[in-house]
């Protein structure tokens, strides 16, 4: 039994040999097709670091870029507010010349009705009260529509801005 041991162990070595080889063969292409898989995520990674930061960027200009059409909007926008504010000061400093004027002509007539006459004296004091009454009439209506018109210009000016706005980051 020794010698066929003997004569079995060359071939068992050549056996153990081929196995140790092949073994080798295949542990070093697993190691080569790991590590080439390795460098292969590691680009992807790269590349994805990469586009991500650059997608950030890109996004931080466009912010940025929003921002400061935004930001001209508003400043437009609150010069038309300031002249239009201005053009109602302009305007109230206006009606209230109309509203002395009408205030005068009121008291002239208030002053007229002292004749001696009583008819004439009658009527004038009617004409003058519905003079006081008109008088105070287009004194309203005109504070109202000043105040109106002050309104209506500042929502049209406010409205101005919310659409430059809106162009700005919509980019229409």
């Amino acid at each position: 039994m020794n010698a066929i041991l003997l004569r079995a162990l060359p071939y068992l070595g050549a056996v153990l040999l081929t196995a140790g080889a092949l073994f080798g063969a295949y542990h070093h292409g697993v190691s080569v097709t790991n590590a080439t898989w390795q460098s292969q995520w590691s680009e992807r990674d790269s590349r994805d670091a990469k586009a991500k930061s650059d997608n950030e960027a890109a996004s931080r200009a466009q912010e940025q870029a929003f921002q400061q059409s935004i930001n001209k909007a508003v400043q437009d926008g609150q010069r038309t507010i300031d002249q239009a504010t201005a053009d109602a000061a302009d305007a109230r400093a206006a009606a209230d010349g109309l509203r002395g004027t009408a205030d005068a002509i009121a008291a002239r007539l208030a002053a007229s009705q002292a004749s001696g006459n009583s008819c004439i004296a009658t009527a004038s004091q009617a004409a003058a009260r519905s003079a006081g009454v008109l008088a105070d009439v287009l004194k309203r209506a005109d504070q109202r529509a000043g105040d109106l018109a002050e309104i209506a210009d500042q929502a049209r000016a406010r409205g101005i801005t919310c659409e430059q706005a809106y162009y700005g980051i919509s980019g229409k």
